[in-house]
């Protein structure tokens, strides 16, 4: 049985439901962070665990992740658990996020979401540029919005110039941030909270355009 940890409104502007990277469980300090900023924009967002690392709260041992597409079926429950009844956008954290991006397609086509969040995309592993996670998106049809930081390493503003993508997704840039979408605030003069919120205000802004969007 899938469990959810609920932030906002019940009556949000839309749902979004959220899976957490491969190392991070669903209460990381990242992703509670990013919920509350979406939460206080106006969204009702929903978050859960595959079950390997569900298991890790038991007791059963720090299990890896298995491969992201092996987690679709996971995924399609959860949004069939949640049982969102107005707009619902699907993403997640790092993996969470391309996870929900392989089984978007075809959740659009049973009319089941309007959208797809990834916060942190891994376009490929830390220091591994050639072993890209992108095939998929170069048809995706779904709308997508990527916030991604400028340096993170699983895909830096240089890099993601180089690929080929879908027209149906837009990316945010946030200036120096990491792949928590922290920024240096020495650097570029941001905090980690500027960054969030500006996150959530561009996903309320993109999410306006969406079908049922308001």
């Amino acid at each position: 049985m899938t469990e959810f940890l609920f932030d906002g409104p019940e009556n949000g502007r839309a749902t979004i439901l959220l899976a957490h990277g491969a190392g991070a469980p669903m209460d990381s300090a990242s992703m509670t962070a990013a919920a509350k900023a979406l939460a206080d924009a106006g969204f009702r967002v929903a978050r859960f665990e595959f079950a390997y690392m569900a298991s890790r709260r038991t007791g059963d041992g720090r299990k890896p992740p298995p491969r992201a597409d092996k987690l679709i079926p996971e995924y399609r429950a959860a949004v069939a658990a949640l049982g969102a009844t107005g707009p619902l956008i699907i993403g997640g954290k790092s993996m969470g996020g391309r996870v929900a991006s392989m089984v978007a397609d075809e959740l659009l086509a049973e009319n089941a979401i309007v959208g797809l969040l990834c916060l942190g995309y891994p376009f490929h592993p830390p220091a591994k540029p050639e072993q890209l996670r992108t095939a998929h998106l170069l048809d995706l049809k779904t709308p997508t919005l990527i916030c991604q930081g400028t340096r993170d390493e699983f895909g830096t503003r240089d890099d993601v110039s180089t690929y080929a993508l879908s027209d149906r997704i837009e990316i945010l840039w946030l200036e120096d941030g990491d792949h928590d979408l922290k920024p240096r605030k020495s650097v570029s003069g941001f905090t980690a909270a500027d960054h969030l919120r500006t996150m959530a205000s561009a996903v309320a802004e993109w999410a306006g355009g969406l079908p049922g969007g308001r």
